[in-house]
């Protein structure tokens, strides 16, 4: 990884590298800029030690390393590897004056969490009176977050809500499940609606699901789990269902790829039927569509069975099964035809005297 520098204009004068100062107008270059100053950046989310190879040739090189916040987690590691640490930051006045004092001098400045915005906004303002000598200014990112480190803050933000929120903190899992199905489908629309706004705010909505019933299930007295246990659950359940990909078996075909999911997952389950483990509370045309996925899938021919009466649920059974064998989700295509009349009955009201309005009781 390299570091990123930010070179600071002082007036209307630039540095442009070391040793050269170069100003406006063709003028001869001026003295060298005086030492420089460097604010290191590091992230909560990467185990502290784990810097950039650029953040410790910083630190080694360094006159004076400095930081304001006794606790920084980083000190105990730089001090473990001979890199002396002032506890405090001098104001900007005087960094700027330590750096001039001496040519070449270094300061590295290990910022906290907060920024330390008082020490920046000071060497802003040094930086753009155009009446200093300013040292080089650089920005070190000593750290780099890696892909899902902010999953780390939302388990973070979930258990001070837990503790400190009068509400979040007496719920229940049973008294969460109605937001659960509420977020699953406004996620539902948002993907068929194709908005990526919406469908981003949503997916946190779900993740936030996950998160809540995870922390609450750390206090269970007999059972407990943590985030940690589902996820660590999710990733063995996923290598073992692709031994395609983790282990030697093959797959071609996204066909084979099914075969082997199903497979493995009847041995897990230790299954009697095809129909073991199919909620039956989920909404009645995708049960209907998923009972005949698995019939099929086993290679089974089932008639549809036919009711007494007017039979509308039979009517629906047999569409539902129909619309499986042709690879059509039913909820999805019901929900569409839906959208249509709905659109149709707006048009139907804007269309009849004094246009839209009054209301109908259910």
């Amino acid at each position: 990884m390299t570091a990123s520098r930010t070179d600071t204009p002082t007036g209307t004068d630039a540095h442009t590298g070391p040793g050269t100062h170069t100003g406006t107008g063709g003028e001869a270059p001026g003295p060298a800029p005086t030492g420089r100053i460097v604010l290191l950046t590091t992230s909560h989310r990467v185990a502290p030690g784990l810097l950039s190879w650029p953040a410790w040739q910083a630190l080694r090189g360094a006159d004076r390393v400095l930081c304001a916040d006794p606790a920084h987690p980083q000190l105990p590691y730089l001090r473990e590897a001979g890199v002396e640490v002032e506890e405090a930051v001098p104001d900007a006045r005087e960094l700027v004056d330590y750096c001039a004092s001496a040519p070449g001098r270094t300061a590295v400045v290990i910022t906290s969490a907060d920024g330390d915005s008082a020490l920046t906004d000071g060497l802003a303002r040094l930086a753009g009176s155009g009446r200093e000598r300013m040292p080089d200014l650089e920005l070190l990112p000593g750290a780099y977050d890696l892909p899902g480190a902010r999953l780390l803050d939302l388990v973070q933000v979930m258990d001070r809500i837990r503790v400190e929120c009068p509400w979040s903190s007496t719920r229940t899992s049973e008294e969460l499940v109605k937001y659960g199905i509420e977020e699953a489908y406004e996620l539902v629309e948002a993907i068929e609606q194709g908005d990526r706004e919406a469908l981003r705010e949503e997916l946190g909505d779900v993740l936030l699901q996950v998160v809540f019933h995870a922390r609450i299930a750390q206090e269970d007295p007999d059972e407990p789990f943590s985030i940690d246990d589902v996820a660590g659950g999710i990733v063995e359940k996923l290598v073992r269902r692709h031994p395609h990909i983790f282990g030697e078996e093959a797959a071609e075909t996204a066909e084979d790829v099914r075969a082997h999911w199903l497979r493995t997952k009847a041995i897990e389950k230790g299954r009697d039927s095809v129909t073991d483990g199919v909620p039956l509370g989920q909404p009645a045309l995708a049960l209907a569509a998923k009972l005949a996925f698995r019939a099929r899938t086993a290679g089974l021919t089932v008639p549809v069975p036919e009711g007494e009466g007017e039979g509308v649920g039979y009517e629906l059974l047999a569409l539902a099964v129909r619309a499986a064998e042709r690879g059509i989700e039913p909820e999805t295509a019901l929900r569409a035809a839906a959208r249509t009349y709905r659109d149709a009955i707006r048009a139907a009201e804007g269309a009849r005297p004094g246009g839209a309005g009054g209301s109908a009781g259910e």
